[in-house]
């Protein structure tokens, strides 16, 4: 039995458990729109030109790093193609091609990883920190173009996958929002659920 290489939980074979296998492919395929995103807040301040700015204090920066480096060869694009390479690698493809501008090449890294996903999860024994670095990339991304809200935690997911493992993942009641969804495995928790949750005594059936 080995643990999956993300959450650790115990597998009775492969390298990521279902529930990671699927916020990975979920993350994948934002990375085209996220990629596209980060352009809006290339320029000092994180403020598109059309909106002006104040008067600084000081000259800024002609750019926003953060945001460039993202959107740089060491970027998304980077990590997604150098990825997608020691994947092929592995499978004893050869070396993808690397063409188009890109947000071309973004799409076409992010798509041949994900369609090798269920391979990556089952057979390949560098998923954990694959699916580790995709995830911490998205939130690398999200911290600019999405700062996260104050959010209240609630407790952590019940909710049970088909192989009988549970999520477990922290729930947060966001800020001006009345939705909890887990970032991992998407149940939705009505507010008439929350009490339960916040117990620690939830059961099968208490959900909505």
């Amino acid at each position: 039995m080995n643990p999956c290489g993300l959450c650790e939980r115990d597998l009775e074979h492969g390298y990521l458990c279902p529930g990671c296998a699927r916020a990975t492919a979920r993350h994948l395929d934002r990375m085209p729109r996220m990629y596209d995103a980060l352009a809006a807040f290339l320029h000092p301040g994180g403020r598109r030109p059309e909106l002006g700015r104040a008067r600084p204090v000081e000259a800024p920066l002609p750019i926003a790093e953060p945001a460039f480096n993202l959107r740089g060869p060491g970027g998304i694009v980077g990590i997604l193609e150098d990825w997608r390479s020691a994947m092929q690698s592995d499978r004893g493809w050869g070396e993808p091609a690397t063409t188009g501008d890109t947000p071309r090449r973004v799409a076409v890294a992010a798509r041949a990883l994900s369609i090798n996903l269920d391979w990556i999860a089952a057979s390949w024994p560098m998923a954990g920190a694959f699916a580790e670095e995709i995830r911490d990339l998205v939130r690398d991304v999200t911290s600019i173009v999405n700062p996260p809200e104050p959010s209240l935690r609630l407790g952590n997911c019940p909710a049970v996958f088909e192989d009988g493992v549970v999520c477990g993942a922290v729930l947060r009641v966001p800020h001006g929002t009345a939705k909890v969804e887990c970032q991992w495995c998407n149940t939705v928790y009505p507010p008439e659920t929350w009490l339960v949750l916040a117990s620690g005594h939830w059961a099968d059936g208490d959900a909505a």
